[in-house]
């Protein structure tokens, strides 16, 4: 009798298929919100979106749409105000404005944990577990997420779901489809919806991919990838029908107008193309030392897409489709649009899980060895080993230094300025700037205007008016405060020196400005 025997496995897949990995990416989650948790407080001062954020997010503590001073807020959709609501639930009432930024920067190591542990999961399996966990270790240490998951704003959260709904998407690229295919597709939907309902920037890398995909037939099944799509719109119709069916349609039409405009770059307030931004380039070789890690892994993305873009298998095409979606409307952001640093977040992420996927092929065993592909092997291991070490070393300093210029000007104030004291912003084109969101709960923060009074306080940030964020030049200001005494300062990388004077009884100076209300 003739028997047949079916192939062994290779080694490899074996190791893979008995690789626990879902521990493997639990630990990974778990380093990345011990290394977010240790010294967030202390290594990264107070962003004004961080304020902002809080004080919306309080708004909605009790139900209905994020609102301030100002009424309304629908600049951004609600999905991080509430959620951070619920975290103030869990956490209690904080005492200040100052604790509450930093309840929202431990929410955020929680949200960036659960982005890794899926990170490790997603590019697993893609390529090999070893690959998860080489990306999973560079998203926990890498210098640029460590900055952005460290703030209280909403590209960590949006990014979570985001990954997420790629996880479910890889599923269903597989032949035949999965059981419940249709749920994990409508799940997936669900979870691209929550991503724009936190920002809808977040459309151009889960809506944008899915239409490509549709388009050119690439990833999941079609009927499948409409199922994602239209869960995902749906989404966010619903919440435009709340907000049509509560009146506010008009204001939120006009509000949407408007940020479309600033993302196409037709209007430029804030970001590196604006006229009083900073320069891109400057920005980007002052933080070079810090951020080349992260730098150099995006140097190799077109690279990793290359190589993506060879694999006809609808998974590979599927990561492709995520990062070229994240390239082009970071593209557009550059040459055109808005572009503010917080963006290139959200490209960073499919980047990284691009350049690990694709490259750990490249460098797989082969049957045949060759050396230029032992040369290419060692090449990738040192790559890795200089870019986590080098992240490392930020880490390590960062969380040694002190960053919180405007915590410790803020204690200093309440230990020795009365409350309810004037205050003068000396930064900002408007009336509050940073130091306004500070400390506005406490003190009658004013810009300079033309009223006088018997005596004043004021806070200026150096580093913000020498890099052209504020009403007045350097020089300007040095006259205001020349006649003042200084009573105390701080630095932070941020803001550079932190100033508070007291002014003395000013009378209105030909060619100097005055103090305004």
């Amino acid at each position: 009798m003739i028997t047949t025997t079916a192939p062994s496995p290779t080694p490899s897949r074996v190791r893979a298929a008995t690789t626990p990995l879902l521990p493997v990416a639990a630990a990974v989650g778990v380093l990345t919100c011990v290394l977010r948790l240790l010294g967030s407080e202390r290594s990264a001062d107070l962003f004004v979106d961080e304020i902002i954020y809080y004080e919306l997010s309080e708004s909605t503590g009790h139900g209905g749409f994020p609102h301030d001073d100002n009424g309304l807020f629908f600049l951004h959709p609600p999905g991080f105000f509430y959620l951070r609501a619920g975290w103030g639930l869990l956490l209690g009432d904080p005492p200040d404005v100052v604790v509450g930024v930093y309840d929202g920067r431990a929410l955020n190591a929680v949200l960036a944990a659960a982005t890794a542990a899926l990170l490790v999961l997603f590019v697993s399996r893609l390529a090999t577990w070893r690959a998860g966990l080489v990306a999973g270790l560079i998203f926990a240490v890498d210098p640029y997420c460590l900055r952005h998951n460290n703030r209280a704003q909403l590209e960590t959260e949006t990014m979570l779901w985001v990954v997420a709904g790629y996880v479910l998407l890889l599923a269903l690229t597989k032949d035949p489809p999965p059981r419940r295919a249709a749920l994990r597709a409508a799940g997936a939907g669900l979870c691209f919806g929550l991503a724009i309902l936190t920002k809808e920037h977040s459309t151009l890398i889960t809506v944008l991919p899915m239409v490509l995909a549709l388009v050119l037939k690439w990833g999941p099944p079609r009927r499948l990838v409409a199922l994602t799509t239209g869960v995902a719109v749906a989404c966010y119709g619903v919440y435009v029908s709340i907000v049509a069916a509560s009146g506010h349609l008009p204001l939120y039409l006009d509000v949407k107008t408007y940020g479309i405009r600033r993302l196409l770059g037709f209007v430029q307030e804030t970001g590196f193309n604006a006229p009083r931004g900073n320069s891109l380039s400057e920005r980007l070789y002052e933080e070079l030392p810090t951020f080349w890690p992260t730098y150099l892994l995006l140097a190799l993305g077109p690279i990793a897409l290359a190589l993506l873009l060879r694999h006809r298998d609808r998974a590979h095409r599927l990561l492709a489709l995520f990062h070229l979606s994240a390239g082009l409307t970071l593209a557009y952001a550059l040459a055109l649009g808005t572009l503010e640093e917080q963006f290139l977040y959200l490209l960073v992420v499919p980047n990284l899980a691009a350049v690990t996927v694709a490259f750990s092929e490249a460098v797989a065993k082969r049957p045949v060895p060759s050396r230029r592909h032992d040369v290419l092997r060692v090449a990738a291991a040192v790559l890795v080993v200089a870019v986590v070490t080098a992240s490392g070393v930020s880490y390590a300093r960062s969380r040694t230094q002190t960053q919180d210029a405007y915590a410790q000007m803020r204690s200093y104030m309440t230990a020795h300025v009365p409350k309810g004291s004037t205050v003068i912003s000396g930064d900002g084109v408007t009336t509050r700037g940073i130091t306004g969101w500070v400390l506005r709960d406490i003190y009658d923060v004013r810009r300079l205007g033309p009223h006088p009074s018997r005596f004043r306080y004021i806070v200026v940030p150096w580093k913000l008016l020498e890099d052209g964020y504020g009403r007045f030049t350097p020089d300007q200001m040095r006259r205001i405060v020349g006649n003042g005494t200084l009573l105390h300062s701080t630095h932070s990388d941020m803001y550079g020196t932190v100033a508070l004077y007291l002014l003395p009884p000013q009378r209105s100076v030909k060619g100097q400005p005055d103090v305004r209300h």
